[in-house]
């Protein structure tokens, strides 16, 4: 699937006789800000702009590039615990890798999504990106509340749910999620969880 600025190429190359004529399914508008710019001036995006800013990932977002940003809302941050939250915003390395977790190395389009798609972040993993029937899926969850807001480096998806990467996760925090649960609780009897905290 062919976009241009994410408008879905319909029909390619009408010969003319003083050119070729491409036909698009919207109008394409001027684009001038750059995805910095964008987190910079949308309201919803508040706490991720102070994350942005303490992770010096500014320059990045308003450099030349093509990225996909899934940005994190402001109801985003506010699901997850907010002990969590601060061990993360109060730590610059894994602050850094859960905003590089959210960057996709290359501009993708809503339009040009397609189901089971694997795209790789800034921090070297990787997400599935999808569709299940008009809705865009992250890792087979439909959280993407606003789609393809264009900059002039690449394109923002606005993400109602955080997506926390393990590296930016404590060992206990890890373990929850995992086959390894119950020996969990046994630590946390033992009075030993501080040490995975």
């Amino acid at each position: 699937i062919v976009t241009v600025n994410c408008a879905r190429l319909l029909k390619a190359d009408h010969h003319a006789t003083n050119g070729v004529v491409h036909v698009i399914d919207k109008v394409i508008a001027t684009t001038t800000n750059s995805i910095q710019h964008i987190i910079e001036t949308e309201e919803s995006l508040e706490t991720l702009r102070a994350a942005v800013a303490a992770s010096d990932l500014n320059s990045l977002l308003e450099s030349e590039g093509q990225y996909t940003l899934l940005a994190p809302t402001n109801e985003a941050f506010e699901k997850i615990p907010r002990e969590t939250l601060n061990r993360i915003l109060g730590d610059t390395e894994a602050l850094r890798d859960l905003l590089n977790h959210h960057i996709l190395k290359s501009a993708m389009c809503a339009e040009a999504i397609i189901a089971g798609l694997t795209m790789e972040t800034l921090e070297g993993t990787t997400l599935d990106v999808g569709c299940s029937g008009e809705e865009l899926t992250l890792n087979g969850k439909p959280i993407i509340a606003n789609k393809d807001v264009l900059a002039t480096n690449g394109v923002v998806h606005f993400v109602n749910e955080l997506l926390i990467p393990d590296s930016a996760k404590t060992l206990f925090e890890l373990a929850q999620e995992s086959e390894v649960s119950k020996s969990m609780d046994l630590f946390r009897q033992a009075g030993l969880s501080s040490h995975l905290t």
